[in-house]
């Protein structure tokens, strides 16, 4: 088991989470590499917590056959998404957002492409549209009359 941990700073927002429904699912999108001769797929990956492979022997959302060695590999997010709340001092310490049990491969780097919400810490404002591929975030809330951030975003894939 393997989980996705997103650390940050957040400044006035808090439930940072991936915008991920039925109707609008989020493509979880990372490199890959198999676990048998441990050959790098060259292209990124994504896929979808909805989105389950017909005729597997098994529940899985993404199932990938490595060039290499010609052996067929599976994974499965099993929790998530979860939000990032803010902490006392605005550092996020980590959150798991997904977790996912993979068999015969690993993911090893993630991009957050797609869109992240967040709500407002002090007021009911809704942040959507968020995108963190720069590693940070910035808005204006009306109702605070403040600005928001979100900075030093990192990830980290770590055994659960």
């Amino acid at each position: 088991m393997f989980a996705l941990v997103l650390s940050a700073e957040l400044n006035g927002v808090t439930n940072l989470r991936p915008k991920d429904t039925a109707e609008d699912p989020y493509y979880y999108t990372f490199k890959v590499q198999c676990n048998s001769c441990h050959e790098t797929h060259p292209n990124w990956v994504s896929f979808t917590r909805y989105h389950e492979i017909p005729g597997s022997r098994g529940e899985a959302n993404f199932v990938w056959k490595c060039r290499l060695c010609q052996q067929t590999h599976s994974a499965v997010i099993t929790a998530g998404p979860n939000a990032l709340q803010q902490s006392e001092d605005n550092k996020s310490k980590g959150q798991k957002i997904i977790e996912f049990d993979c068999r015969g491969l690993e993911f090893i780097e993630f991009k957050p492409d797609g869109e992240w919400e967040a709500k407002g810490l002090e007021t009911t404002t809704t942040f959507s549209s968020i995108d963190l591929s720069e590693g940070e975030w910035y808005d204006y809330d009306e109702k605070a009359g403040e600005e928001v951030s979100i900075k030093d975003v990192t990830w980290e894939i770590k055994r659960a």
